[in-house]
């Protein structure tokens, strides 16, 4: 089987839109729209490759840009590595300059578009923010909002409520009080031993619910907005991939305050796992916004925590 390496950029505008461009009727995955960029040539550089195929096909320079995901896929005819960047800052307006149609979409408008299969965790990953908070259990309500509210003003985006103290009515309550106070400010992972009855709230997994649910053959169902799952290793990483979750976080990275004698996989480790699957994943444990950077070259969407990004 023909294995080929292809560069693919998720560019974004001043206004956070999302260029995409459609294939040729004729081409491979013909008619369908898909992310811009080429073949690595032998010897190229990654980031050389990125630019040199969106200058050839976009007419743009690329200024800003840095690795989002790494997909490894087999079609029946071909093995595709998609190399997917982000480009957040570019030169020049871009057009198909080879004559393919382009259209600036919104990233929550993007799953209305047909793209190739190689492509839907790209189309995740467009969506999903670089960092993702998991509240600290608190038992004042007021302490809570007032954390999240700062939080929102930092720039979070993706919240996971967790309150191990709670029971599930009151764990209920809360969440509702929660999404009524701070509205679209936040994308919302919730908890609990079922799917959350919000609409458009998120359900994260454990690891523990995760195996169960593999284990029953249990797949998830359209009405779930957003699925996750904590994962530690490679077979939890494929167990999340078979019950089709959208994103996990992959964790302990580095030793916590929390569990300092536990241990901890270790940055190579946490490379090799993240090379093992297609999902977009948040790197855990022991990281900061000082860790994005390496975070990103490892092959992460980002960081989860809670210490790092609770500020109050």
């Amino acid at each position: 089987m023909r294995r080929i390496h292809v560069m693919a950029a998720v560019i974004r505008d001043p206004a956070g839109r999302i260029l995409i461009a459609k294939r040729p009727d004729h081409a491979h995955q013909g008619g369908l729209w898909e992310f811009p960029g080429g073949k690595l040539e032998p010897g190229e550089q990654r980031n050389v490759a990125l630019a040199r195929e969106l200058r050839e096909e976009l007419g743009i320079t690329v200024a800003r840009a840095r690795p989002l995901l790494d997909i490894h896929h087999d079609y029946p005819d071909k093995s595709i590595r998609l190399d997917v960047w982000q480009v957040d800052e570019f030169e020049g307006v871009a057009h198909g300059a080879e004559g393919q149609p382009i259209r600036w979409v919104a990233a929550d408008d993007l799953d209305e578009y047909a793209f190739p299969e190689a492509n839907a965790p790209i189309v995740t990953a467009a969506r999903l923010p670089p960092r993702y908070l998991i509240t600290p259990d608190l038992t004042d309500r007021n302490a809570l909002f007032a954390g999240l509210q700062a939080a929102s003003e930092n720039g979070v985006r993706l919240v996971q409520l967790r309150q191990t103290h709670l029971d599930p009515d009151a764990y209920r309550k809360l969440a509702d009080a929660a999404m009524e106070h701070f509205g679209s400010a936040f994308t919302w992972m919730l908890k609990g031993d079922h799917p959350p009855p919000q609409a458009g709230a998120g359900w994260h997994l454990s690891a523990r619910q995760l195996r169960q649910f593999a284990a029953a053959g249990w797949r998830r169902t359209d009405n779930i907005a957003w699925l996750a799952a904590s994962c530690h290793d490679e077979e939890e990483l494929k167990l999340a991939d078979r019950v089709g979750v959208d994103f996990v976080t992959l964790s302990p990275v580095l030793p916590t305050q929390s569990h300092p004698g536990s241990p901890s996989l270790g940055w190579e480790r946490a490379t090799s796992l993240l090379r093992s699957t297609n999902l977009p994943a948040y790197l855990l444990g022991g990281l900061s916004d000082s860790n994005l950077s390496q975070v990103f070259e490892a092959g992460a969407q980002g960081i989860a925590a809670i210490r790092a990004l609770w500020l109050r």
